[in-house]
C-alpha cells in the first residue's frame, strides 16, 4: 500500500518558530516518504535533543528520541537488530557534533547503513541561543558574549576523514532538491551524512535564508562523487557565492551491515532467543 501524506499526520501541530528550517526539512522528508512508501512496515525515525527533535512527535512513524548526543548509538543498535529497516536520525549540529561527536566519527568510520539528517543551524536554538560547533568564529552568542574564539567545525570534512562513504548538503528553503536527497541518501548502502543548512530565525540571523539563497550553489553534474580530494575541497568551501550543496562524495564500500555473518542471511530479530527464562542469567550476578 502507498504511503499518503495523511498516514504521516499526528495530533500535533508545530511549535517551531515561524520561518524555521525544521517546517521545510519536515515537508521534503514527508515528501520522501510519499515517494518511496517508507511507513511502519519499513522504517524507523531516531532523533536527538534539540528543537529537530520535535519532527518525531510530528511524524507518524516508529521513533525513538536518544539522550543529548546519542541518538546515533540507538540508530546502530536499531539497524543491527533488524537490518531491513530504513533507519532515519535527526539529530542537530550541537547533539551529534558536540555531546555525540565520538559516536559521530566513530559510526562514520564503520559505515553503519544508517541516514544521519544534521539539522544545521550553527547554534544550539533549544536551550535559546549558545554557541556549538558550528558557530563562526566572532559570532557572539548567550555563552559568547564576546564573540565566538573557536573556529566551526565542518561537518562533511569530518565525515569523508572518518570514512563516511555518501556526504551530502541541502537547502532547507529547496525542499524539491532536498527530497531527492533525502531518497538519493536512502538508497546509498551505507553510511549517509545529509548535512543541510537551515536558518535559526531567532538565534542566529546571520545565517538566514537570503544569506543561503545568495551563496550557495549545486556542484555540476559532471562532479566526480568518487574524488575524495575534490570532496575535500568542497566541504572546506564557506564564502560568498562559494558554499555547494549537491551529493559530494559517494563510493561503494562494505556496510558494517553486511560484515557481521549472524545477520547476513536474515535479521537477528528472527533469531529465536537463547534464553526464555533469564532467572538463572540474573542469579549468577547477584
Amino acid at each position: 500500500m502507498m504511503t499518503q501524506l495523511a498516514d504521516l499526520t499526528t495530533p500535533y501541530f508545530p511549535t517551531w518558530c515561524p520561518g524555521c528550517g525544521n517546517f521545510t526539512i519536515w515537508a521534503a522528508f514527508k515528501n520522501a516518504c510519499v515517494q518511496k512508501g517508507w511507513n511502519n512496515t519499513n522504517s524507523v525515525l531516531v532523533a536527538g535533543i534539540g528543537c529537530h527533535g520535535h519532527l518525531v512527535n510530528y511524524t507518524k512513524l516508529t521513533a525513538f528520541e536518544g539522550l543529548h548526543g546519542r541518538a546515533l548509538p540507538v540508530a546502530t543498535g536499531i539497524k543491527l537488530a533488524n537490518h531491513r529497516l530504513n533507519v532515519f536520525v535527526f539529530t542537530g549540529d550541537g547533539d551529534s557534533l558536540a555531546e555525540g561527536g565520538n559516536h559521530f566519527m566513530h559510526a562514520c568510520r564503520r559505515n553503519h547503513d544508517i541516514k544521519i539528517i544534521l539539522h544545521d543551524n550553527a547554534i544550539y536554538g533549544l536551550t535559546t541561543g549558545q554557541a556549538s560547533p558550528r558557530t563562526p568564529r566572532g559570532f557572539k552568542t548567550k555563552s559568547t558574549p564576546d564573540g565566538n574564539p573557536d573556529d566551526p567545525i565542518s561537518p562533511l570534512t569530518l565525515a569523508i576523514s572518518a570514512g563516511a562513504s555518501f556526504v551530502a548538503r541541502g537547502y532547507a528553503g529547496d525542499i524539491t532538491k532536498l527530497t531527492e536527497l533525502f531518497i538519493k541518501a536512502n538508497e546509498h548502502r551505507g553510511i549517509a551524512l545529509l548535512d543541510v543548512l537551515q536558518p535559526c530565525v531567532t538565534f542566529n540571523k546571520d545565517y538566514s535564508h537570503e544569506f543561503y539563497r545568495e551563496n550557495t550553489y549545486y556542484v555540476e553534474t559532471n562532479h566526480d562523487v568518487t574524488n575524495k580530494e575534490e570532496a575535500f575541497k568542497l566541504s572546506l568551501e564557506w564564502g560568498p557565492k562559494r558554499i555547494a550543496l549537491g551529493i559530494l562524495y559517494q563510493v561503494n564500500k562494505p556496510s558494517c551491515e553486511s560484515q557481521i555473518p549472524q545477520i547476513t542471511q536474515k535479521p537477528l530479530i528472527e533469531n529465536p532467543p537463547l534464553h526464555n527464562n533469564l532467572e538463572d542469567l540474573f542469579k549468577k550476578y547477584t
